[in-house]
């Protein structure tokens, strides 16, 4: 998540010291992305020098002796921020995706048993998950919509072993018995071999 770009958005809302938008940020997320003060600090500084916000001395700001105000530049980067997609970065470094591609060119290994296992775990965290959602309160936006994200994940997880799970089984079974035609040959090569042998020998 991109603080920086969030911190934007909350100035844009009011202006506001490190505090205030330290206490914005935790009530609009649900506390899901837990700040501390330092953080907040040091993204209003950048922002600040490079010309995406301004502060000026406020007396009447609480705990905040000066208040940050968005500038027509951040106004700019905090519209692309709002138009621009998320990038989703190195989606071929699942780990379960890794596994099952090696394991399905094992022939040791039971692939089939292994997606049960698999789908099973899933379910359950996906049962866990909505009880979750069940139990959070209307006002927790941030929360139901981290939930409602996780839930969507489990599921689309579990329509992927589905789909993959007669594909990677046969292929893991054609691997196996190519091994075990592989093994009979050599060892059929091998008896072969004594047999000429010992035919030399005589």
């Amino acid at each position: 998540m991109s603080v920086r770009n969030a911190l934007l958005a909350l100035v844009a809302q009011q202006p506001a010291g490190v505090y205030r938008l330290k206490q914005m940020f935790e009530e609009q997320t649900c506390g899901a992305w837990p700040l501390n003060i330092g953080q907040v600090y040091q993204t209003m500084q950048r922002l600040e020098r490079d010309g995406q916000v301004v502060s000026h001395a406020e007396t009447n700001a609480g705990r905040d002796s000066e208040v940050f105000e968005l500038t027509d530049a951040g106004r700019d980067v905090l519209t692309a921020w709002w138009s621009t997609p998320v990038p989703r970065e190195h989606p071929e470094r699942d780990e379960l995706v890794m596994k099952l591609a090696v394991a399905a060119a094992d022939p040791t290994v039971d692939v089939e048993a292994m997606i049960q296992t698999q789908r099973r775990s899933t379910l359950g965290s996906l049962r866990d998950v909505t009880r979750l959602k069940a139990s959070a309160d209307e006002g927790e936006l941030a929360w139901k919509l981290i939930l409602e994200r996780h839930i969507f994940d489990l599921e689309a997880e579990l329509n992927w072993l589905d789909h993959i799970e007669s594909g990677a089984v046969s292929e893991a079974a054609r691997r196996a018995a190519f091994a075990a035609a592989k093994g009979r040959l050599m060892n059929w090569a091998q008896a072969e071999a004594g047999i000429s042998e010992r035919a030399g020998v005589r």
